[in-house]
């Protein structure tokens, strides 16, 4: 039977597809295992294109995923820094202008404005915000003209002439005063302690007029009236002049001329010696002690009209305690003394700074028993001070051993109510004469 002419037109074709199928299949079995030992031989020449396959998936996979984080939370509003220069106001007011129409105008009180509203007003608080901050951090920067008020003038002053440490020299002075032998004379008595606490606010007055660019470096003066600019250089030295010029003039005019001449003397050694000192010695100390010792003098002069040997004991009694005194305080300050430039004791030689507190606190034992030998208490005074001084010289052992901030903290405490409560003895177990001076000599 003979095949139709499609038949035949299949059959051919289909014998033309398996034989290109066979031929195909059988040099891809020829060839194969020459492809697999050339791959095998050239492994450690492909092993750095492998890398560099696992290195582009890798960076393609980590930009794929960036791009889809960027789509799901999108780039917020950059919000204007304040320590940049900003804009003109009249810019920055269009800013606040372009974004404020955001918020649609018809949105009425009755309903709550939705999410998206909401992300959209708050670039406009943000940027009104950062201006304000702007506008205030350059008005602070700013130089301000700071005005006084008559108010703040007596505080200001008394901070000026250190009010408490006046105040301690005054007390100093009375009780050399009270001490010294002879009736009481109440009006020397009141022009002395006037002049004396005038010529002591001039002294500090001008002590913290030289101060002041070391004051600035310290905590503890850093709020200093001429360091925070309350008042004026020119007013701080007015002020000064005014105290010293009358206070001396009381001392020499209205007491006697030896006590105006010691409290001349004192304003110097304290002005023109101390102050000076303290940025190039530690001199300073065995200075200011002699500053400090000096009014108890005056108050004696004053009484008597002259220096003998209970003048010198006293000034010696307020020489020493004011040794454990400062050096305890110097020693809780020694950062800020080094901030500030000072060469204190407690800094360059804290060793010597210790001894020298015992050493002073051990003399108070010794001046407490040349008192009644002077004839200027009764023996009943050493006695009864044996506890205090024994105790601030404890104290003193304590520091000069342990050498911290508590023993020292401890020492300065004690030394504030020893001086006060040693002189009250001293005045209790006062020597009675009954030929004494009858008062003061005439000026």
């Amino acid at each position: 039977m003979a095949a139709s002419p499609h038949t035949l037109s299949s059959r051919l074709l289909t014998g033309w597809v398996g034989g290109c199928v066979w031929y195909l299949e059988r040099r891809t079995i020829q060839e194969s295992p020459h492809k697999f030992l050339h791959l095998v031989r050239n492994v450690n020449k492909q092993w750095i294109t492998f890398q560099h396959f696992s290195f582009l998936r890798r960076m393609y996979v980590t930009q794929l995923n960036r791009s889809h984080n960027q789509q799901v939370k999108p780039k917020p509003e950059p919000v204007a820094s304040p320590f940049l220069e900003k804009t003109s106001s009249g810019q920055a007011k269009a800013e606040i202008y372009e974004m404020r129409p955001l918020s649609p105008p018809s949105l009425s009180l009755s309903r709550k404005p939705n999410e998206k509203e909401l992300i959209e007003l708050e670039p406009a608080s943000e940027i009104e915000d950062s201006i304000n901050v702007g506008k205030e951090t350059k008005e602070e920067k700013q130089w301000k003209e700071m005005k006084l008020q008559v108010d703040d003038l007596p505080g200001i002053l008394a901070r000026l002439s250190k009010i408490k440490l006046t105040a301690l020299v005054v007390s100093t002075t009375s009780a050399g005063f009270a001490l010294a032998p002879g009736t009481f004379d109440l009006p020397c008595f009141l022009l002395t302690s006037i002049g004396t606490g005038l010529a002591s606010c001039a002294a500090n007055s001008i002590n913290q007029f030289f101060e002041v660019p070391f004051d600035s470096n310290m905590n503890r003066t850093k709020n200093r009236p001429l360091v925070r600019g309350q008042i004026s250089p020119l007013l701080a030295v007015s002020f000064a002049t005014c105290c010293a010029v009358p206070g001396v003039a009381i001392l020499t005019w209205g007491v006697n001329p030896l006590t105006g001449a010691l409290g001349l003397f004192n304003i110097f050694l304290y002005t023109c010696c101390y102050t000076p000192l303290k940025r190039i010695s530690i001199a300073n100390t065995w200075v200011g002690a002699v500053v400090g010792a000096i009014p108890p003098v005056m108050g004696w002069t004053a009484a008597t009209g002259s220096l003998d040997a209970g003048a010198f004991l006293l000034g010696g009694i307020l020489y020493s305690w004011q040794f454990p005194h400062f050096n305890a305080l110097s020693w809780g300050l020694r950062e800020d003394y080094s901030r500030g430039g000072y060469c204190m004791m407690s800094v360059t030689h804290p060793g010597l700074c210790r001894r020298v507190a015992l050493r002073h606190c051990l003399a108070l034992l010794a001046l407490s028993v040349a008192a009644p030998v002077l004839d200027i208490t009764t023996w009943t005074f050493p006695v009864i001070a044996f506890p205090i001084n024994a105790y601030i010289s404890y104290l003193g052992f304590r520091f000069y051993v342990d050498a911290d901030r508590r023993s020292s903290r401890r020492l300065f405490f004690c030394s504030l109510w020893h001086l006060p409560l040693l002189l009250l003895l001293m005045l209790t177990c006062k020597q009675r004469r009954g030929g004494g001076n009858p008062g003061p000599p005439p000026s």
